[in-house]
C-alpha cells in the first residue's frame, strides 16, 4: 500500500538548505510543503524549483498545520529555539549539527526532548556514506577482530571565509564534530580526549583565535584509540579517509575520485585527477540516505538516524577537544 508523502517544512534556504530541498523533492516519500528564511528571496528561489509555500517567519511554517515534520538548516544560533517549538507542536525534527555552541543550552533542552517523546534527529550525514557504514558493519561483525585503532582523516580543500569562522564556534565544534560523531559511530563509549592544534597557514583562523590544523586522540572504554587528523586545506581535494585496525587485519576507506580515468606516459604512471572537491559532492548520497532514514523515524519505523543524545555527545567531545588544545591537557569525559 502506497503511503502519503511526508510533508516537510524546511527552515533555512542557504547552501545546505538547497541540498535538502533537492533531496526532498526527488524522493517519492517526501514533499516540500513550506520553506522559511528571513531572506525570503532564497526561499522563493527554492519554491520556484521544487514547490512549497514561502515565508520569512519560521513560526508561520511551524504553526501552519500543513507539515508533518521539520528540517532545520538555519544558522546554529536558531537551532535550540526551533527544536523546542517543533517538539512542543509534536513535529519530528531533523536538525543540522551542532545543536548549539553552548552545552548549557543543549542540556536545558534535553529534558523537554526526552519528556515529549517527539523524534529529534541530528544531521550527522556521514554515518550514511555507504563506504563508512560498510566498514562499521564489518567491524561490528568481527571481521578484523576487536577494534584497536581507528584513524579518521578529514581535510577541507580550502579554509572558509573569516566571517564564517567568526560564527562557527571554532574548528572542533564546526569541523571536527563530524569526525567525533564518526568516532562514536564505531566506539560509542569515549572516556578521554587529548587534542593538539596549531594555526599554521590561515590568517582568518588566526584573527578569530581559532586553529587550522588539529590532531585529536580519543580513548574508548574498551581501550581502543581513535586518532582524528584535521586540516583546513588540502591541495589534492576533499580528503576523507578512514582506517579501522584490529588483530586480524584492517579495513580502510579511500578518497572518492572525480574520475576513474588515469594517464600513463614516459613522465608519469597512472596519473589521476584530484579527489572530489567538497562535501556537497562527496556526501551527496549520504544526504539523500539521511533523509530516507528520517522519514522512517517520522513514520514510527526503526531508523538509524542519529539522535539528540548523539548530538549532545559530539558537542561534549568537541568542547573537551577545544579545552585540551588550549590548556594542553588530557580531558576525561562522561557522555551520559
Amino acid at each position: 500500500m502506497t503511503q502519503t508523502p511526508v510533508r516537510i517544512g524546511l527552515i533555512g534556504a542557504g547552501r545546505i538548505g538547497q541540498v535538502h530541498a533537492a533531496n526532498i523533492a526527488a524522493d517519492a516519500d517526501t514533499s516540500l510543503a513550506w520553506i522559511a528564511d528571513p531572506f525570503v528571496a532564497g526561499a522563493e528561489e527554492i519554491s520556484s524549483r521544487y514547490g512549497g509555500r514561502v515565508t520569512d517567519d519560521p513560526e508561520e511554517l511551524l504553526s501552519s498545520g500543513e507539515i508533518d515534520a521539520v528540517l532545520i538548516a538555519s544558522p546554529t544560533a536558531t537551532h535550540v529555539h526551533l527544536i523546542a517549538r517543533s517538539v512542543d507542536l509534536g513535529l519530528p525534527v531533523l536538525c543540522e549539527k551542532p545543536i548549539d555552541l553552548e552545552i548549557s543550552r543543549v542540556d536545558a533542552l534535553r529534558e523537554k526532548v526526552a519528556a515529549r517523546n517527539v523524534p529529534v534527529a541530528l544531521g550527522f550525514n556521514r554515518r550514511f556514506d555507504p563506504a563508512f557504514a560498510g566498514v562499521r558493519a564489518r567491524v561490528a561483525a568481527g571481521q578484523i577482530g576487536a577494534l584497536e585503532q581507528l584513524t579518521i582523516i578529514s581535510r577541507d580543500p580550502a579554509p572558509p571565509p573569516p566571517s564564517y569562522i567568526a560564527a562557527s564556534g571554532g574548528i572542533f565544534r564546526d569541523m571536527t564534530i563530524h569526525d567525533l560523531d564518526m568516532a562514536r559511530f564505531f566506539v560509542p563509549e569515549i572516556v578521554e580526549v587529548h587534542a593538539t592544534a596549531t594555526t599554521t597557514f590561515d590568517e582568518g583562523a588566526r584573527g578569530h583565535d581559532d586553529f587550522d590544523t588539529a590532531v585529536t586522540t580519543l580513548r574508548a572504554e574498551s581501550g581502543a584509540i581513535v586518532t582524528i587528523l584535521n586540516s583546513r586545506h588540502s591541495a589534492v581535494g576533499y580528503d576523507q579517509r578512514v582506517e579501522a585496525f584490529g588483530a586480524r587485519g584492517y579495513l580502510s576507506v579511500a578518497n572518492a575520485p572525480t574520475s576513474l580515468v588515469s594517464l600513463s606516459t614516459s613522465e608519469a604512471v597512472e596519473a589521476k585527477p584530484p579527489y572530489e572537491n567538497f562535501f556537497l559532492e562527496r556526501y551527496a548520497f549520504a544526504y539523500a540516505e539521511e533523509l530516507r532514514e528520517f522519514v522512517k523515524l517520522v513514520r514510527g519505523q526503526p531508523s538509524l538516524s542519529p539522535t539528540f543524545e548523539d548530538g549532545r555527545a559530539a558537542l561534549l567531545l568537541a568542547d573537551a577537544a577545544q579545552r585540551s588544545a588550549v590548556e594542553r591537557i588530557v580531558v576525561p569525559v562522561r557522555l551520559t
